[in-house]
């Protein structure tokens, strides 16, 4: 074998490794790996005067205050009556030990005056359970009392550190209406604070970061995109496909989190594992019947450049980026009422995701051109054991999904 040849098995072997690195890992069964999302509306209460409401995800409340403050009982009684499914005996069991569960979350969620001064926290309504995702949360009312002390307030949390060793890159989203101004804000061990004094600026780095982010640590929406990036036999080809992914996504992931839509995880996830396998699959099959031609267009053309194969391609991307929104939606637990300020935050969030996925494309695409050019053969083996480990995984995931294991 060349030299020349040598260098160029590098990168698919490189690609490989990779994919049995991602599919060997405990996070592969999960679009989001072992992390949590903590949900906080802030705002005022009938008199008007602050308050709380956290939803925090229950077993992990649970193993997180009674390792903190040493309650065993807590664990027992927590455990036991989240393996029974027993909302009620959840509930009971937090109440039981509400000592406990507000020593851990006060010490992790603070809510202070712009000098320092945190707020004092009084419990305002009885414990209660939601679902998140298909997973029960709960609800924890609070009164806040502060001293008068300048316009705005700084929100902290903690909440679920990557050091208590439960969870990796606990989100808080923190939806805020109070000192005059409405807004959201996204926390995390980067980045624990924020003032409701924020400027622009701050609050669109903030949902700009959490969707790049977001998509970077979900490796099934990576995988869909390397398997839309080795189909793609030219450049506009996969930015097409990729903004018709992130224009529908973005449609379902708006009304996802605005209440319009609702479709439970137990039916998302299972559909975005197997829109990969087929998306990574239709390659295989364009492989299969034409060989070397598969990266070739068709003689004619259409709209935008794009032949038969390529447009009805698109739509079958367009489709399954309906679901993804609902995915992205359904991970970030973000469920509110319709306002401009949650909108302009998906928005955003959106864009991050976008440029993410551009910024990728522009890496590995032209790449993947090269190999074509200098070594045709090679490139088609490539891409193709690219899809196959794509289609592998997605298999592999969906009916991981359908049984409920992994």
């Amino acid at each position: 074998m060349s030299k020349r040849a040598s260098r160029w098995l590098l990168l698919p072997a490189a690609v490989l490794t990779g994919l049995a690195a991602l599919l060997g890992a405990p996070a592969a069964a999960s679009a989001h790996g072992f992390s949590s999302v903590v949900l906080i509306d802030l705002g005022t209460d009938d008199a008007g005067d602050l308050q709380a409401e956290l939803r925090l995800e229950y077993d992990l409340l649970v193993v997180s205050a009674a390792d903190a403050e040493e309650d065993d009982p807590l664990f027992r009684a927590g455990t036991d009556a989240f393996d029974a499914g027993d909302p009620e005996a959840e509930v009971v069991a937090l109440e039981d030990h509400l000592d406990s569960v507000l020593a851990y979350v006060d010490e992790r969620f603070t809510v202070a005056t712009p000098s320092g001064q945190v707020c004092h926290t009084e419990v305002a309504e009885p414990i209660s359970m939601t679902e998140e995702e298909g997973a029960p949360y709960a609800v924890l009312t609070l009164d806040l009392s502060c001293a008068q002390d300048g316009d705005g307030h700084v929100i902290r949390s903690d909440l679920f550190p990557d050091s208590e060793q439960y969870v990796t890159g606990t989100k808080t989203i923190v939806s805020y209406d109070i000192d005059g101004r409405t807004g959201s804000a996204s926390l995390d061990a980067a980045q624990p604070s924020f003032s409701t004094e924020q400027s622009f600026f701050e609050r669109f780095w903030e949902f700009f970061h959490l969707g790049a982010e977001h998509l970077l640590t979900g490796i099934d929406h990576i995988l869909f995109l390397l398997a839309l990036i080795a189909g793609s036999r030219r450049l506009r080809e996969v930015v097409l496909a990729a903004t018709a992914f992130t224009i529908a996504h973005s449609v379902t992931f708006i009304l996802a989190a605005t209440g319009v839509v609702t479709v439970p995880a137990a039916i998302i996830e299972p559909i975005i594992a197997i829109s990969i396998s087929i998306v990574a699959a239709w390659y295989l099959w364009r492989l299969w019947r034409r060989g070397a031609a598969a990266t070739e267009l068709d003689s004619t053309s259409g709209p935008l450049g794009l032949d038969r194969a390529g447009w009805l391609r698109l739509l079958v991307v367009f489709a399954f980026g309906l679901v993804h929104g609902l995915g992205f939606a359904s991970a970030l637990g973000i469920d509110q009422p319709w306002s401009w300020t949650l909108l302009w935050s998906l928005l955003v969030f959106n864009v991050g995701i976008e440029v993410v996925q551009l910024t990728i494309i522009a890496i590995v695409f032209p790449l993947l051109v090269l190999l074509r050019r200098r070594a045709p053969k090679l490139g088609l083996w490539a891409t193709g054991a690219l899809a196959v480990s794509v289609t592998v995984a997605g298999l592999i995931w969906f009916v991981q999904r359908i049984l409920g294991i992994g």
